[in-house]
């Protein structure tokens, strides 16, 4: 696909870089958040808690809005186990921030250490609570343009919130992704039959996440079983236990967006993702049967929501996003909220 002059050469990253697993674990390292602590300095001393109160749950979100009259609001998602403090949503938010853009970073049920705000499971087709905290996000600025985006599980989210939107009257403007779960299924599979690293790292966070559920809400759940569990029999457990899905292929599927299923889709937007990613197999990408606006970027290298373009640490993926997003939002708006 043709490259506009808005966004940055191809990912070339060199040397030991060009390693996928080097490059997904550098994605949340750290390493990267100690290198731009100045740089994400900004965002977190002027972050505004708010809680979102959707009814089904109280989700929280952190908002941070710039000096100057914002170009757009952007939404923000985490990955699994991850959270609005992940260091892939600093660095992006604060590279957000900084040229311009209102920016919203939601926690997902159950994650930020948010565990004691709702007495349900987090669950990855727990889509409605998400769709109106967007929604609530969205009537605070109705004069700003509302874009969505996210990385993994938290693409997933954004691009099937980008779907619900014209029948939620969210007016998503735009929309992006960064490796998102296209089908749970194959990502289950890759997690297994990949390096032990990523299912091991999965799974220690997954259990200190129960174990943390399980202290606030200690007569509604027992997590002893699951403490020796592999990734397949901990979800099957869990679909069975706490969800109304009669199969662990039903609960995956329920939020797989491959295929076509992405069609109902009316924002325009892009998915950028590469062809190394450990988690998320490339050929869910390819199969995709998307709508003319929404638009897919495989680079060679990247690993899963790496994207380190060099010794700097600096990020591939964050400049491509908030590139792409000045080009479109050229001008300021009006961010009076309501």
């Amino acid at each position: 696909m043709t490259r506009p002059n808005s966004e940055p050469e191809r990912f070339a990253p060199k040397g030991w870089l060009r390693n996928p697993h080097v490059q997904s674990v550098l994605a949340s390292s750290g390493l990267r958040r100690f290198v731009f602590r100045d740089r994400i300095s900004p965002l977190l001393a002027s972050s505004k808690e708010e809680m979102l109160d959707v009814g089904e749950a109280k989700l929280v979100a952190y908002l941070n809005l710039p000096a100057q009259a914002p170009r757009a609001l952007v939404v923000l998602i985490h990955g699994w186990e991850g959270s609005v403090h992940s260091t892939y949503m600093l660095c992006l938010g604060s590279w957000l921030l900084a040229r311009g853009f209102a920016v919203y970073r939601l926690n997902l049920r159950d994650h930020g250490d948010t565990h004691h705000l709702n007495e349900g499971i987090f669950h990855s087709n727990r889509l409605n609570e998400v769709v109106q905290a967007v929604k609530l996000m969205g009537q605070r600025f109705p004069n700003l343009p509302l874009v969505m985006g996210g990385y993994s599980l938290g693409g997933n989210f954004a691009l099937r919130v980008a779907r619900a939107a014209p029948e939620a009257g969210i007016p998503v403007d735009y929309v992006f992704a960064v490796c998102p779960a296209i089908h749970p299924p194959h990502v289950l599979t890759a997690l297994e039959s990949g390096p032990s690293i990523y299912h091991d790292y999965f799974m220690r966070k997954w259990r200190q996440s129960l174990m943390l559920k399980q202290r606030h809400f200690p007569e509604a759940y027992d997590f002893g079983w699951a403490i020796k569990s592999d990734m397949r029999h901990l979800t099957t457990g869990l679909v069975q236990r706490y969800t109304d899905y009669q199969s662990l292929d039903e609960y995956l599927n329920a939020y797989s967006i491959a295929d076509d299923r992405l069609a109902g889709i009316q924002a325009d937007g892009v998915i950028l993702t590469s062809e190394d990613d450990p988690v998320c197999p490339v050929a869910d990408f390819r199969n995709l049967k998307l709508p003319a606006q929404l638009e897919l970027f495989i680079e060679r290298y990247g690993g899963h929501c790496g994207f380190v373009r060099d010794f700097s640490l600096d990020s591939y993926a964050e400049r491509f996003i908030s590139l792409r997003l000045k080009a479109r939002y050229p001008s300021l708006g009006d961010a009076s909220p309501r």
